[in-house]
C-alpha cells in the first residue's frame, strides 16, 4: 500500500532521516507500520532538530517538500496566492499515486488537502482533525471551512474523519477517536502523593498566549500567597517565554516557578509521576495529550472546559474544570487541597480512565482504519 500523508507540520532533514514534532511522528510511525511506502507532503525547514523532535521509522519515505504559508496579513496573503498553485499540484500528484490518502488537519496545508481530495472520490481516505471539533466553538474561517468540507459527504467520499469527542448532529463519516502516549506495559502501580509536603504542579505545552501559561503561574502564585506550599514547573518553549521570565522576576517567584524549556519524553514523564496536578488553562484544544498523560500517572488534571476536555475530566469527577476566573479557581483549588480524600479519589479516577487509552489499543484501531 502506498500511503500519502499531507501535513502542515515542519520537517527537518538530518543524515538522510526526517525529523518532526515527536508526538505527531510517533503516531505516524504507527500508521506506517501497515503500509509499504509513505509519500510525505510537508514543509521542509533548514533548522536543527530540537529535544522534542524525533525521526520517522519507515524505510521507504518519498518526501515531497512544499512551502508553508499564512494569510494573517496582506503580505502573507499575496505570498500565499503565489505558492498555493504549486502546492496544490504537488498534493494532487501525490494523491494520484496513493492507495490511501491521509490528511492532518486543521492547518493551511490540510485545507488545501481537503479541497484536492474532492477530485479522488473512489480512493480510501482518512483525516485526523487534531483540533477542537465542537461546532459551537469560535474558530478561524479556514478551520470552519475544513470542518465543512470534511463533514460534507457529497464532496468528501470514502473518508473517515477522526475527531476528538462525540458531537450531536455529526455526519456519518465522522468517527470519534483518541490519541495515546503510553503502552499496556507502562501500567505500573501509582504511588500515593499525599498533600502534606510541597504540592507540585506541571504545565506541559507551547509557551504561547493561547495556552495561557501566565494564568497557570498566577493560579499557583495566588495559592502560595494564601500560605500553601506549592510549586510549578513549566515544560515547553515559545514566544511568551521572555514575558513569563519577566513576570517571575518582578514578582519574586523564582523559588516556586521554574521554566524548564523543551525536555525529553522521559523527563516529562518523570514529572507527571511525581506531580500532584497537571495544569493546562488553554483557550482551545483538541485532545490535550499533556492532560491525558498526567492523568495516566495519577496527576489530577486542572484544565479549561474546551473541546472534549469536560468528557475527559467526567465533568469534574476526574479533575478540576477551570472557569478562568482567578478568584473562583483559586477557591476551588484551595478547597481541594484541604480535602485529601477528594484529591485521592480524583487521582484514582483520572488514572483509571486514562489507562484505557493505550498505544496498543491506538495501533489496533489504526490498523482497522487502513484495512477497512
Amino acid at each position: 500500500m502506498t500511503f500519502a500523508l499531507i501535513t502542515h507540520v515542519p520537517h527537518s532533514l538530518e543524515q538522510n532521516q526526517y525529523f518532526a514534532y515527536a508526538p505527531y511522528v510517533r503516531e505516524m510511525n504507527l500508521w506506517s507500520n501497515y503500509v509499504d511506502q509513505v509519500i510525505l507532503v510537508a514543509p521542509l525547514v533548514d533548522t536543527d532538530r530540537s529535544a522534542i523532535d524525533c525521526k520517522y521509522e519507515h524505510q521507504k519515505i518519498d518526501f515531497v517538500p512544499i512551502e508553508s504559508f499564512d494569510v494573517l496579513n496582506f503580505k502573507g496573503l499575496f505570498s500565499a496566492i503565489l505558492k498555493i498553485p504549486k502546492i496544490c499540484w504537488k498534493i494532487y500528484s501525490t494523491m494520484q499515486k496513493a492507495d490511501h490518502i491521509h490528511l492532518r488537519c486543521p492547518g493551511n496545508i490540510g485545507l488545501l488537502g481537503c479541497m484536492v481530495q474532492i477530485l479522488f472520490p473512489k480512493k480510501l481516505k482518512t483525516a485526523k482533525y487534531a483540533g477542537n471539533w465542537d461546532p459551537k466553538s469560535k474558530q478561524p474561517l479556514t478551520y470552519r471551512l475544513q470542518k465543512w468540507i470534511l463533514s460534507n459527504t457529497f464532496l468528501t467520499r470514502n473518508m473517515k474523519v477522526l475527531v476528538y469527542g462525540e458531537w450531536e448532529g455529526s455526519s456519518k463519516n465522522i468517527t470519534p477517536f483518541f490519541t495515546a502516549t503510553y503502552q499496556e506495559t507502562d501500567k505500573i502501580p501509582i504511588s500515593r502523593r499525599g498533600l502534606k509536603a510541597q504540592i507540585s504542579f506541571v504545565f506541559a505545552g507551547t509557551l504561547v498566549v493561547g495556552k495561557r501559561p501566565l494564568y497557570a503561574i498566577q493560579l499557583v502564585e495566588s495559592l502560595f500567597k494564601k500560605g500553601f506550599d506549592v510549586a510549578l514547573t513549566l515544560y515547553g518553549e515559545g514566544i511568551e517565554r521572555k514575558s513569563l521570565e519577566e513576570y517571575i522576576r518582578k514578582n519574586n517567584l523564582g523559588n516556586i516557578i521554574s521554566l524548564a524549556g523543551n525536555q525529553t519524553k522521559e523527563t516529562v514523564k518523570s514529572a507527571y509521576e511525581s506531580s500532584h496536578f497537571v495544569i493546562l488553562p488553554s483557550d482551545s484544544e483538541g485532545w490535550p495529550k499533556a492532560i491525558a498523560e498526567g492523568m495516566f500517572w495519577g496527576s489530577v488534571p486542572v484544565a479549561t472546559a474546551v473541546s472534549c476536555v469536560p468528557f475527559m475530566l467526567d465533568y469534574g469527577n476526574r479533575g478540576v474544570l477551570l472557569e478562568i476566573d482567578l478568584e473562583k479557581d483559586v477557591l476551588h483549588m484551595e478547597a481541594l487541597i484541604k480535602n485529601e480524600d477528594v484529591y485521592e479519589r480524583l487521582s484514582e479516577n483520572a488514572s483509571e480512565w486514562s489507562r484505557n487509552y493505550t498505544l496498543d489499543l491506538f495501533e489496533m484501531e489504526i490498523k482497522k482504519m487502513l484495512e477497512s
